[in-house]
């Protein structure tokens, strides 16, 4: 597996990071515990070493479970865990709240839920615009100073949300969305991080499926799914992804004798993320960790994926479906 130390930080990660929304159940159709508890043992025993979750992931589910598989697995203090704040449940519906009093309620209920006296990195989930960003920083530079989180992190910010959130608060990592299809942070997020040493740890790297090369055109999306809202899983959009992804297969398996979610993974590295967070909810689901380390792609490959998406999908939609109004969260 390889590693990566966030600049600023004693914190020496995989570069494969296990995503744990689905785990959650929120919005992916419910959760399995023991299931779920074997996926984080085969993750770890893979060589991932960083688990990233959140409070919101099945109000408290996931990271109740993540704590559960940590403490089970053992070794704590060779593993890495990141969790979010500032996403309030407690009312009617979901909202954002950065306040001191929030942020300070949802970090013990993270460390009990998680079995454990501190959070290597610790997110400010998303900005919450009704209050001045100063405001936020500070309560997170206060629990950085006092070591309870290691590191500090935001995510589904905007370049000058974070110049606004580092006048306040050391920063050492960005969460934002990235993988072959959505790459809007390429335009000013990334090369903002790249500028300031902060470090890009990715979400969403095989597009919630799409990527993953076992997406068909029949697919049903169940329940609370949150793709039955998003615009890619809609025709005719569906369809033109759908066959970017068969091409996209194909050229992963002539060139490199590689599944297309390994060559999906691999891409992303190739274009200069450090850390790429990726989900599972079964311990087969880990299987292709080893496929994704130890080799690279040339300018060529990255040239041919460029024109596929262009001969393919001719009206490309970001995730901006899965961003919440302000004030509110979904």
């Amino acid at each position: 597996m390889e590693q990566y130390t966030i600049p600023n930080t004693k914190l020496t990660v995989s570069r494969v990071a296990l995503g744990t929304w689905a785990i959650g159940g929120w919005m992916w159709g419910g959760t399995e515990e023991k299931r779920s508890i074997d996926t984080i043992h085969a993750a770890l025993d893979k060589g991932i070493n960083l688990i990233d979750t959140a409070p919101v992931y099945g109000f408290g589910k996931s990271e109740e479970i993540v704590g559960k598989a940590v403490a089970e697995y053992g070794g704590r203090e060779n593993l890495f865990l990141s969790t979010k704040v500032t996403l309030d449940w407690t009312g009617n519906g979901i909202r954002r709240n950065g306040s001191r009093d929030r942020i300070m309620r949802e970090i013990e209920d993270s460390l009990k839920r998680l079995q454990t006296d501190f959070i290597d990195i610790y997110y400010v989930h998303w900005p919450d615009c009704t209050r001045p960003m100063a405001e936020t920083a500070a309560v997170m530079r206060e629990l950085y100073d006092q070591s309870v989180i290691r590191a500090v992190g935001v995510s589904n910010f905007t370049a000058d949300q974070m110049d606004a959130f580092r006048g306040e608060c050391p920063l050492h990592l960005c969460q934002p969305p990235f993988n072959i299809f959505e790459r809007d942070i390429e335009k000013d997020i990334k090369p903002y991080c790249e500028r300031h040493d902060i470090a890009l740890m990715t979400y969403g790297a095989i597009c919630r499926g799409l990527l993953s090369g076992k997406m068909t055109k029949d697919r049903k999306f169940e329940g609370d799914d949150l793709r039955n809202n998003d615009p890619k899983f809609k025709e005719p959009r569906f369809s033109s992804y759908l066959q970017a992804v068969a091409k996209l297969e194909k050229l992963a398996k002539k060139r490199f004798n590689r599944s297309l979610l390994a060559f999906s993974l691999r891409w992303i590295f190739e274009k200069g993320i450090p850390i790429a967070i990726w989900g599972g909810r079964t311990p087969s689901q880990m299987d292709p960790v080893d496929d994704i380390m130890g080799w690279s792609m040339d300018l060529a490959t990255l040239s041919a994926v460029d024109s596929i998406l262009a001969e393919t999908v001719t009206h490309p939609v970001g995730p901006e479906f899965m961003a919440p109004p302000t004030g509110l969260a979904g």
